[in-house]
């Protein structure tokens, strides 16, 4: 078994995680949407409609995807901000009524995905 873990033989673990990381993303926050319209929802803003478990349950793929981007050796800054973007969304998303048409909207996990993209592209 090679042990080389030069940054060229991680560039293929990178690119399969990032690829997850925009899969899972999408299924979230823009897999579905309104027809007529431009609003895309997703399974957040679904699960989100669950009163008291639903928006709880929507952090664990958000720590998923700050959990792949420490992998990667991405700036704590920059997963500071991931667990920004995660807390927003789980605060007001708690809120009734208003959460729910804020999920709409705020889409964390594609916000996410593009700072973990990001973050990966600059040498992280």
């Amino acid at each position: 078994m090679p042990t080389d873990t030069s940054l060229t033989a991680r560039l293929p673990d990178r690119a399969e995680d990032l690829a997850r990381v925009d899969r899972v993303a999408r299924l979230l926050d823009t897999r579905y949407g309104i027809p007529g319209t431009r609003l895309r929802f997703g399974l957040d803003s679904i699960i989100g409609l669950i009163p008291g478990i639903g928006d709880t349950a929507m952090l664990l793929p958000s720590l998923w995807i700050m959990s792949v981007a420490w992998k990667h050796g991405v700036p704590k800054r920059t997963i500071g901000r991931m667990a920004w973007n995660a807390g927003v969304d789980y605060v007001i998303g708690s809120i009734p009524l208003v959460g729910d048409l804020f999920d709409l909207v705020f889409k964390s996990h594609r916000k996410n995905a593009a700072l973990l993209r990001e973050a990966l592209a600059n040498g992280a």
